[in-house]
């Protein structure tokens, strides 16, 4: 069974910092590239930031570049995400993502059921 946990979310200051954790289970985690996702209420969800399978390469979102740093730990089937300098508009719920493309036409997806990030004073 396809498992992908998150965790770290809350309520923190303008300025503050969070960690948020996606733990995986059920399928090789090593071969995926893994995602961040947000959703604020009222907005489409958009992408916070991706890192590929080894972890070599990542890329950001422009809203979060500089602030945002998003590794993986493959031994842990964990993908992290540090969100530094956060803002009352970084509210939203963080969603992971795990994506395998078999071809360009098919791939396999899957999402976490999100954790709350609330930045508020």
């Amino acid at each position: 069974q396809v498992q992908l946990v998150e965790s770290g979310g809350g309520l923190v200051q303008p300025g503050g910092s969070l960690r948020l954790s996606c733990a995986a289970s059920g399928f090789t985690f090593s071969n995926y590239a893994m995602s961040w996702y947000r959703q604020a209420p009222g907005k489409e969800r958009e992408l916070v930031a991706t890192v590929s399978s080894i972890g070599g390469n990542t890329n950001y979102g422009d809203s979060v570049k500089g602030r945002f740093t998003i590794s993986r730990d493959n031994a842990k089937n964990t993908v992290y995400l540090q969100m530094n300098s956060l803002k009352p508009e970084d509210t939203a719920v963080y969603y992971c993502n795990a994506v395998f493309r078999y071809s360009s036409e098919k791939a396999s997806v899957y999402w976490g059921q999100g954790t709350q990030v609330t930045v508020s004073s």
